[in-house]
């Protein structure tokens, strides 16, 4: 069991500081990082808590799971690793002059 959640469905009036607010019942908040869009800065509906211990973190997976917060029902469950993105490019190769040039 790992200390960092996933947290989704999150309605989009969520701040950190709810988020901080709601966690830190079920124990010590490391971190709160809410997703948001790059350009708008809304909420994109998830983020990350981390819990101090692993106790903590499974603590508010059972008491937090399906709560609701701002008429929603929240999802908490263990967040998976981050994976390894190929940045290579690629991307269909569409254009123009790829046909036979003699």
């Amino acid at each position: 069991m790992g200390r960092k959640l996933y947290v989704g469905n999150l309605p989009y009036s969520a701040t950190q500081e709810s988020l901080q607010a709601t966690f830190s019942a079920c124990g010590e908040v490391d971190s709160v990082n809410l997703i948001t869009d790059r350009d708008t800065g809304q909420s994109k509906g998830f983020g990350f808590v981390e819990m101090s211990t692993d106790a903590e973190a499974q603590k508010a997976i059972q008491e937090l799971n399906g709560t609701s917060l701002d008429g929603r029902d929240i999802k908490v469950n263990e967040a998976k690793p981050k994976t390894q993105r190929d940045n290579r490019g690629g991307g269909g190769g569409g254009g123009y002059g790829r046909g036979n040039r003699w």
